[in-house]
């Protein structure tokens, strides 16, 4: 086998299995017996268990986040350079939830594994998560372009709280559907994705809206109306 094909044949085993079983359940040579090859090629080619989870979940990230960001270039041309808050938190939940989530996504072993790095957040992956945030930097700024003046920690926040609550979607979406008794409809992305753009967008801007002023006391002949009770 070719060099290139066994990466790949490597590559596509270990995504299987972690999908199928979690990443504490598989062993390298559970790998190497799927894929058909000699546990020296994996050492060659990734060196570790960490490094082949690693490489899988940069992968699949460097897809969504590509998604991710043309979405953002096309919300900001329509806007001549500047997006509306909510096409901004669209872009960015968008492409995970419809990556993970419904009929024609959730079968399949990208959206599988992704679940599982999702849930179970192994040391190579939570370090990848920690350590590559320059896509969402140019979400951060995106937004301080949609809602100038608007404090930069109020911003990170939101940002922050879009992404959990999409990723909290998917991880507890069994959970979500026994305790609505199938009521929460986790097949319509859709409608998913507009639930957590609208909430988002809500906590945002939510000291935009005007609070009502108080209603004074009305005195009529010196005593106090039924408007004051």
């Amino acid at each position: 086998m070719a060099s290139d094909q066994t990466r790949s044949a490597i590559l596509a085993a270990a995504e299987r299995l972690y999908a199928d079983r979690g990443f504490g359940d598989v062993t390298l040579r559970d790998i190497v017996a799927e894929a058909n090859v000699n546990l020296a090629a994996v050492n060659y080619h990734f060196g570790s268990k960490d490094e082949l989870i690693a490489e899988l979940f940069v992968t699949r990230s460097i897809q969504t986040n590509r998604e991710r960001l043309n979405e953002l270039k096309a919300a900001e041309e329509k806007g001549g350079g500047r997006a509306s808050i909510e096409d901004i938190m669209r872009a960015l939940v968008g492409p995970t939830l419809r990556g993970c989530l419904g009929p024609d996504r959730e079968g399949s072993t990208a959206a599988r594994f992704m679940i599982r790095a999702s849930i179970e957040s192994v040391p190579p992956i939570r370090r990848i998560k920690n350590r590559e945030v320059d896509h969402l930097r140019k979400f951060a700024a995106a937004m301080r372009r949609a809602m100038p003046g608007r404090d930069d920690a109020e911003l990170y926040w939101g940002l922050h709280f879009a992404l959990a609550m999409a990723h909290h979607t998917i991880r507890e979406k069994e959970r979500l559907l026994r305790l609505s008794e199938g009521k929460c409809d986790l097949d319509d992305v859709r409608a998913i994705i507009d639930r957590v753009v609208t909430v988002s967008v809500m906590a945002l801007t939510m000291n935009d809206v005007p609070s009502k002023p108080a209603l004074r006391p009305v005195v009529v002949h010196g005593r106090l109306t039924r408007q004051d009770l």
